[in-house]
């Protein structure tokens, strides 16, 4: 009887290669392929003007690779977003967890730094800007898609800074507050997209792509807003139940 060599054991346990759009090794790194594409592809074109044949020659496989891994388009948008966008949620949260154990009292400003702060860091990478130029223009998205996605990814994060920021200005009116904290989620979407409007503007004298100069200006403008006084009713903010 011949005993298997460790080669011909490997080769018979190996599994087996399929040829064509099936279920290749290295199943992730493909996922996470054709999501960074698709990421590019719908920050520069939207929803409405990218296709899944765009997607796939961006990334060098066949529409129905994509089609087997995803399904449809509207599927590939949302775990495009939601791959990054829960992230982000996940680590306001952690901060906002971390400041409010280590400090009695959050200053409007603290708070407000943990909520900017992940998408920044997010902002120094190519993927990443992708995803802040793909997340600005949700707003025109579909809204049986973008809606969705907003209140999946950021739903309870933001319910959560909206009751810091609460407890942190006790006497602002709760419309006025909901109000402001909208207003700030459209300021630093609009800061973090790359227009390039900022620099033609000021004729080179700001640097947006200054990490520490977009955070110091953009928390400085945001505190100004949510501390201005009130102009709505004083009724309180709802708390989660």
């Amino acid at each position: 009887m011949t005993k298997d060599t460790p080669s011909s054991t490997r080769s018979r346990n190996a599994p087996k290669r399929r040829n064509g759009p099936g279920r290749p090794v290295g199943i992730s790194n493909l996922r996470e392929k054709i999501l960074d594409a698709a990421e590019v592809d719908f920050a520069d074109h939207g929803y409405a003007g990218s296709t899944l044949r765009e997607v796939a020659n961006a990334c060098g496989v066949t529409q129905a690779l994509i089609t087997y891994h995803f399904g449809t388009k509207q599927r590939l948008f949302e775990e495009v977003f939601l791959r990054r966008a829960t992230r982000i949620s996940e680590q306001r949260l952690d901060l906002l967890s971390q400041l409010q154990q280590n400090t009695a009292k959050p200053s409007v400003a603290e708070v407000v730094r943990t909520f900017l702060e992940p998408m920044l860091t997010l902002r120094r990478s190519p993927g990443g800007r992708a995803f802040i130029r793909l997340h600005a223009r949700l707003h025109t998205e579909p809204p049986e898609i973008s809606y969705k996605l907003r209140n999946l990814a950021y739903g309870e994060s933001t319910r959560a800074y909206v009751e810091a920021l609460q407890s942190a200005l006790p006497t602002l009116p709760g419309k006025d507050l909901y109000w402001r904290v909208t207003l700030m989620i459209g300021s630093y979407l609009y800061a973090f997209s790359d227009s390039h409007r900022l620099e033609v503007l000021s004729e080179g004298a700001c640097n947006p792509g200054d990490a520490t100069e977009t955070l110091e200006q953009l928390t400085a403008f945001v505190v100004g807003g949510l501390t201005a006084p009130g102009v709505g009713t004083p009724e309180p903010v709802r708390r989660r139940r």
